[in-house]
């Protein structure tokens, strides 16, 4: 406790002393956050993180630098980083990855070394495979037939013999003095060559129709020639055929000469009977006006008669459900008109004496009926009245003797 005390006495009297020591704490604080920033974006593992060691074979790897921060990438997404490139003895670059032991690797997993910028920052872009392949243990090897990488354009050049690149040298000269104006010249060239699309766009057009309607052409030939060609047989017989009627016509030469020499007279006949028709039609348009004339009233009737088919069609509409009903009856009755002819054959004999009968009863149908209808009043003690006892008096001023002689007149007084 005497030392810490003196420790304190003594700082208290040091001039400068605290402003010195929190300098120093600023800056060592300052020195610790850069350092954890730059470990971070440097992709530092701790020793305790887990991770999933991942071998690769490129036929190259140009651009490749174990110690700068190159990334591994799945779908553009950061999962690990390069860690390690040796040479193999086949002389193929084997590069050793590091990544989050969460993402699996197949065995047709595929790896493409690439660079996002012009300064051959390299990385690498790993399609882990399809669950269909084995999983790849920790630290197994992707071969050469599974990864591809960037070609660099020294490659290309390399390609080329001395006098090609003697020859490209002035060429880039000459280009890029052809490119140092381009920003006050391409402009003006490129609107130019607008102007020109547009005045040969019409003529773009009518030749791609052109060429469309050729082979369509050339299309349908084919198909013409590959129809006859099946079709050998009948086109020989269609060319017999055309020969033979060639070599008839020859024959019949004479016969159709005489017909040609007929031909006049025929003409002669035929212009006297067209003469003929024109009088009947000269004769007709009398009566084809007639009948334009007529067009109106006609129509006037055919309205007419449209509301009588209304009135008909409302009508059988209406009908229809009476014949519905009615032909279950009339099946019905079609025993009975069957039955019923048998017995009216019988009662022709009996009707032949009817009238005879008939003209004797009908004199005395007015006395039957006033007999019938007085005996039924007579009897009855009802009626629409009410119940009551009542007579009929008949007197016939005519015939004294109350009807019973010959001498009664029709119409006598009652």
């Amino acid at each position: 406790m005497r030392k810490l005390a003196t420790y304190r006495e003594r700082l208290a009297n040091t001039p400068g002393l605290g402003r010195d020591v929190a300098a120093v704490l600023i800056c060592v604080t300052l020195g610790l956050g850069c350092a954890g920033y730059n470990l971070a974006h440097q992709q530092t593992r701790l020793p305790w993180q887990d991770s999933f060691r991942l071998v690769a074979d490129f036929d190259k790897a140009p651009g490749v630098r174990p110690e700068a921060p190159q990334e591994v990438r799945i779908a553009g997404v950061r999962v690990g980083r390069i860690t390690a490139a040796e040479v193999t003895e086949s002389g193929n670059a084997r590069l050793t990855m590091e990544i989050e032991p969460e993402h699996r690797v197949y065995a047709n997993a595929r790896l493409v070394l690439r660079s996002k910028s012009p300064l051959n920052v390299m990385y690498v872009e790993l399609n882990p495979g399809s669950p269909d392949a084995p999983v790849l243990d920790e630290g197994a090897v992707v071969p050469v037939s599974q990864t591809r990488r960037l070609v660099q354009p020294y490659e290309v050049l390399d390609e080329l013999d001395e006098r090609a690149r003697a020859a490209l040298t002035p060429l880039l000269d000459q280009a890029s003095v052809a490119l140092a104006t381009t920003d006050k010249d391409l402009p003006k060239g490129l609107a130019a060559t607008s102007r020109t699309l547009n005045v040969f766009e019409p003529v773009v057009t009518s030749l791609v129709q052109r060429r469309e309607h050729i082979a369509r052409l050339v299309s349908s030939l084919a198909v013409i020639v590959r129809a006859v060609g099946a079709d050998g047989p009948r086109l020989a017989d269609l060319t017999r055929g055309m020969d033979r009627t060639l070599r008839a016509l020859v024959r019949r030469d004479d016969e159709l000469a005489r017909s040609l020499r007929s031909l006049p007279g025929f003409t002669r006949d035929l212009d006297g009977a067209l003469s003929d028709v024109t009088d009947v039609t000269t004769a007709l348009d009398p009566a084809l006006d007639d009948l334009v004339a007529a067009v109106p009233e006609v129509e006037q009737g055919v309205e007419s008669l449209t509301g009588t088919v209304t009135s008909a069609r409302q009508f059988v509409a209406d009908l229809s459900p009476v014949v519905t009903d009615a032909v279950p009856v009339v099946a019905d009755l079609a025993p009975f008109a069957r039955n019923a002819a048998p017995a009216l054959s019988d009662l022709r004999a009996v009707t032949a004496d009817l009238p005879a009968a008939t003209a004797r009863i009908v004199p005395w149908l007015g006395d039957l009926a006033a007999f019938t209808y007085q005996t039924s009043s007579a009897f009855s003690l009802f009626d629409a009245n009410g119940g009551l006892g009542r007579a009929d008096l008949i007197l016939d001023l005519t015939n004294p003797t109350g009807g019973l002689g010959d001498d009664g007149v029709d119409g006598g007084s009652r």
